[in-house]
């Protein structure tokens, strides 16, 4: 059965409704950095970073989220940690099946024998190729799904944000997250246009690790380095004029020993030049596959800028300036994903054309 297929099953059948059999169905943000799960009636239940421990002989699961993330970097030989999605998509489709089987386990374990299966929506990056698609799918599938409907990322988000996307009117998505940045332009309950960046959060970190390794000589870990975008990273100073500098620990570049040095908010900053000026482009590229009237939409409506990556300091106010077009951020940035995947699931006879649309 084509991933088509089972959801028009599943739009076929909406009136019996997706709570039957005592089934706990669940929404599902599948991202690179992080995976969130909601379930019908009780909202997010799982929040946790994209991780899988594992034993390298025999591929057992060690580990996954919280417990995973701190292993890394710090796992013997015998082990390692991975994070088996890569720029919004499956790069290892067995680690991937076995994650989303033990975070699913875990938000809602089966109680009893002969209770049903979860039914799933989880997300998809809006520039997923066929057989990405397909990965996704077979390995909800097998990692215990009853079925499984994919949506595409920035769709999921404008719901969760509440955008008016069934309305004849145009709005414009920016999702960043860990892997990819999404942008799409969105009416009547479908994506018009739409881009795909493999450039987001991680890219960030990996910016900010090269530009300290230039410019101080320490080389430092993605978690450090995660840390220090959320501290003190900015693409523009501060609102309150004050700038920002912390203490890090990493490695000496010369001499591979231990070393603590004071970095500055400017130095971060630097770092953070082109990834944001790359996404500005990808932005522009999208405009210039929109008709006039949804572009009008969106310079009255505005740009909402959803995802963790959209939550660095200041990169609301450089997008505006960059694009001459209002851009807010989302109050509930990191969770509009997964809470748009989850109305899909609470309302699916409304947003039928939507889960049509997106597959």
């Amino acid at each position: 059965m084509s991933i088509l297929d089972s959801i028009s099953n599943f739009t076929g059948n909406l009136t019996g409704g997706l709570g039957g059999n005592m089934s706990a169905d669940m929404a599902i943000d599948l991202g690179t950095a992080n995976t969130l799960i909601a379930i019908s009636g009780e909202g997010i239940v799982i929040n946790e970073p994209s991780v899988v421990a594992i034993e390298k002989a025999s591929h057992r699961v060690l580990a996954v989220g919280h417990e995973a993330k701190n292993m890394i970097n710090h796992t013997p030989d015998a082990f390692s940690a991975e994070h088996p999605l890569k720029d919004g998509v499956i790069a290892d489709y067995d680690v991937t099946e076995a994650m989303i089987s033990a975070f699913i386990n875990k938000a809602a374990p089966r109680k009893y024998p002969w209770q049903a299966k979860p039914r799933i929506v989880i997300c998809i990056p809006c520039g997923a190729t066929s057989v990405e698609k397909r990965a996704v799918f077979e390995a909800a599938i097998q990692a215990g799904a009853r079925q499984a409907y994919l949506i595409e990322e920035p769709m999921a988000a404008a719901m969760g944000a509440d955008l008016p996307v069934t309305e004849p009117t145009g709005s414009m998505v920016v999702d960043i997250g860990g892997g990819t940045t999404e942008v799409a332009v969105i009416s009547l309950g479908g994506i018009v246009t739409s881009s795909s960046l493999r450039l987001a959060g991680n890219k960030m970190d990996e910016a900010i690790s090269m530009h300290l390794r230039d410019l101080l000589g320490i080389k430092i870990g993605e978690r450090t380095a995660e840390v220090i975008k959320i501290k003190i990273g900015s693409i523009l100073p501060f609102e309150d004029g004050r700038e920002r500098d912390m203490i890090i620990s990493g490695q000496d570049m010369v001499t591979e020993q231990p070393k603590e040095v004071t970095i500055q908010s400017e130095d971060v900053r630097a770092a953070l030049i082109e990834p944001c000026e790359d996404m500005v482009l990808s932005i522009k590229e999208t405009f210039k596959k929109t008709n006039p009237d949804l572009a009008s939409d969106i310079i009255q409506n505005g740009i909402l800028l959803t995802g963790g990556g959209g939550l660095l300091s200041g990169l609301d106010r450089y997008l505006t300036d960059k694009l001459e077009i209002p851009v807010w951020v989302s109050e509930t940035a990191l969770t509009n994903v997964v809470t748009g995947c989850l109305k899909v699931l609470e309302t699916p006879t409304a947003l039928r054309q939507t889960l049509m649309r997106s597959r």
